[in-house]
């Protein structure tokens, strides 16, 4: 099958603006964390800021982390000559869905894990 010249939008490019974009709110809720959860509700009494703070930074360390693994990913596969992400993709869309099924289970366990790592090392 020929390709016919017409580009897709890079996975890549829409995963940085996510990433970029869910950093850059973050880095806005630093300041703003604590007067938030206070004028919600004025009985609630003061969180230590301490805790609202780290759990917002094992966030934006995680979302950096794995930002920079997906990146590092992509180098790696370019550099050793394998086929794009696209094609791999196609393939495993032909898989069974029991096989699909326990890929998705076992990446999403792995990305529990990881957060639950950053928030463990910043705790």
């Amino acid at each position: 099958m020929k390709n016919i010249g017409v580009k897709k939008p890079h996975i890549m490019t829409a995963y940085a603006l996510e990433i970029g974009f869910l950093l850059f709110v973050m880095v806005l809720l630093w300041p703003l964390g604590q007067h938030l959860i206070i004028s919600a509700d004025v009985t609630a009494g003061y969180i230590d800021p301490g805790i609202w703070l780290l759990v917002l930074l094992s966030l934006i360390s995680f979302l950096l982390v794995a930002g920079l693994s997906f990146w590092l990913l992509q180098r790696l596969w370019l550099g050793l000559g394998l086929p794009v992400i696209e094609v791999m993709v196609l393939q495993f869309k032909t898989l069974d869905s029991w096989k699909q099924l326990s890929f998705y289970w076992a990446s999403f366990v792995s990305l529990l894990f990881a957060a639950v790592g950053c928030l463990i090392a910043i705790c």
